[in-house]
């Protein structure tokens, strides 16, 4: 079976149907609550009277009764592609769902459209970092007003066409809809006012690091708690963690993860910043943004290489910071700053300079790439390995 995961709204269903569809499969939504009391009462024989590929929608709200039905109808006839389940929560960390399908399911993550599905672009420059290919000169160069415009409409669907207004308000409701039905509905939280505050408070850290103990404090509950909440927001896909990078010989390296929001456009209307309020060279969040943006669609891209590989962020006791980095199975690196500058400097190479050097004497090989990501018109290589690019090139072919 193939399990599809992601947030609400971000084409679960509309790719699921297509599948059946095209498979001369069959639907079924547990969103529907006559066809989940069906599948409740009696799943072995509900779920046999289906055609293959069997769609199930939404299938956390089945919990582990209607999960071990499927697993029992794969041992007892294990065809390729019977069931493709989809799910608005992270399948493994769901609490109700205790059975992990190991040996029986791929586990496929989708997340809202990347710049690179919207522009129709393939491959993308990131598949060519690990060969040391910086990626091409894009044919066309954007201003930073588009990036910004880019940054505050996000991914989602429903909503990239939509006036910015329009986005708020919907956002606005998905956001309580997430919070009170998905969250609510499988975790024993008493105060659920506390998570829409958590994400904006998030959302302002977006691209920081986060101390639990501050969060604790200003939300007013205790750090426990927080741990709770940050974990079921990222169980229905609300943010994702950037763990820190480090290697045994690097223990100056920080420990601390960062938080993305897993949207731009979610994080921007959370903060009430919009693309003219962030063209403002004082705007604090014009730059997390940007690099939440730029984390979001380099992970959206990842998921549909054939390259497995980490991402990660670098902080050290003297202060150098690393945006991203991504590092694959076979130890190879690259490295991805991104500054909202349109005039990259090139001091702004530094860190990537001295990652490059520190890894060239203790692993030669292992860097393939450092990259500076800029709002500007600038492409050029600089320095052994580093370069300058505009940050379009993520999504040009």
């Amino acid at each position: 079976m193939v399990m599809l995961h992601g947030a609400r709204q971000c084409g679960k269903t509309t790719l699921a149907r297509m599948v059946a569809e095209d498979r001369g499969g069959a639907y079924v939504s547990l969103d529907d609550e006559v066809h989940r009391q069906a599948v409740l009462d009696d799943p072995i024989d509900y779920l046999s009277h289906f055609e293959q590929p069997l769609v199930i929608d939404e299938i956390q709200l089945g919990g582990d009764r209607v999960v071990r039905a499927i697993k029992q109808l794969v041992d007892e006839s294990p065809a390729l592609g019977r069931f493709l389940i989809t799910g608005s929560t992270n399948f493994l960390t769901v609490p109700t769902i205790s059975e992990s399908l190991a040996g029986r399911v791929r586990i496929l993550r989708l997340g809202p459209l990347s710049q690179a599905e919207l522009s129709g672009s393939w491959p993308t420059a990131v598949s060519g970092w690990f060969e040391g290919e910086p990626g091409p000169i894009p044919a066309s160069l954007l201003t930073k007003t588009d990036y910004l415009a880019l940054v505050s409409r996000g991914g989602y669907p429903e909503v990239i066409d939509a006036d910015p207004e329009d986005r708020r308000d919907w956002f606005g409701d998905y956001i309580e809809t997430v919070v009170q039905r998905d969250i609510a509905a499988l975790a024993d939280i008493r105060k659920t006012a506390s998570l829409p505050l958590l994400l904006r408070w998030t959302a302002a850290l977006t691209s920081h690091q986060i101390n639990l103990t501050d969060a604790a404090r200003d939300l007013r509950v205790s750090p426990p708690t927080i741990v709770s909440y940050l974990e079921w927001l990222r169980t229905v896909f609300l943010i994702h963690e950037l763990p820190a990078w480090s290697r045994s010989l690097w223990p100056k390296a920080g420990r601390r993860p960062k938080f993305h929001i897993t949207d731009s456009g979610l994080a921007a209307t959370l903060l009430g910043a919009d693309a003219d309020a962030m063209a403002s060279p004082t705007h604090p969040a014009t730059g997390p943004l940007l690099e939440t943006f730029t984390v979001n669609e380099v992970a959206r891209q990842l998921a549909a290489l054939p390259t497995r590989c980490t991402l990660s962020h670098y902080r050290d006791r003297q202060g150098r910071e690393i945006d991203l980095i991504l590092e694959a199975s076979d130890g190879g690196l690259a490295a991805v700053e991104v500054k909202a500058t349109t005039s990259p400097a090139l001091e702004h190479l530094d860190n990537l300079r001295w990652l490059r050097d520190r890894l060239d004497g203790i692993d030669p090989g292992a860097f393939r790439t450092g990259i500076l990501l800029h709002t500007g018109a600038h492409a050029a290589t600089l320095d052994d390995r580093l370069h300058l690019r505009p940050l379009n090139t993520l999504w040009s072919g």
